[in-house]
């Protein structure tokens, strides 16, 4: 089997449209694929298994006036079948990659306190710049 970690760019979406399950929270919609690449400052990388997308890394740069600039990763998911095997870490240190190229200083991730596959992940880095931080999220409708 054959395995690539590649950044996605505008008019790459038919890369998408092969997709293993649980890679992402809900089905992909094209035109919501096709707005988020083509978005300044929002980046997606994916891993193909012969063409089918078995990994995805979401993130977006948030720049600041007052403080560096960050790359937010939005999202990581990996089908199990393909789970603990360096895929996310790989994306990870890709998507890490970019942020640099881009002029991020810092990048931040966040997940529940519950999904213990997220977390060791994420700990698991030999960067962090300190233990996790507690925080709390509001959701609102709009």
């Amino acid at each position: 089997m054959k395995m690539e970690i590649r950044r996605l760019f505008p008019g790459d979406d038919a890369l998408v449209m092969r997709i293993a399950e649980d890679v992402f929270d809900e089905p992909v919609r094209p035109d919501r694929l096709a707005a988020y690449l083509a978005s300044s400052g929002h980046f997606m990388i994916v891993a193909l298994a012969d063409g089918i997308v078995v990994g995805q890394c979401a993130a977006v740069i948030h720049r600041h006036p007052d403080k560096v600039s960050e790359l937010y990763i939005d999202e990581v998911g990996v089908a199990p079948a393909f789970q603990r095997q360096g895929i996310a870490t790989n994306m990870l240190d890709a998507m890490f990659e970019l942020g640099r190229e881009h002029g991020c200083e810092e990048a931040w991730v966040g997940t529940e306190p519950h999904n213990v596959a997220a977390r060791a992940l994420y700990e698991a880095r030999n960067e962090p710049h300190g233990p996790a931080e507690a925080f709390v999220m509001y959701v609102y409708k709009l």
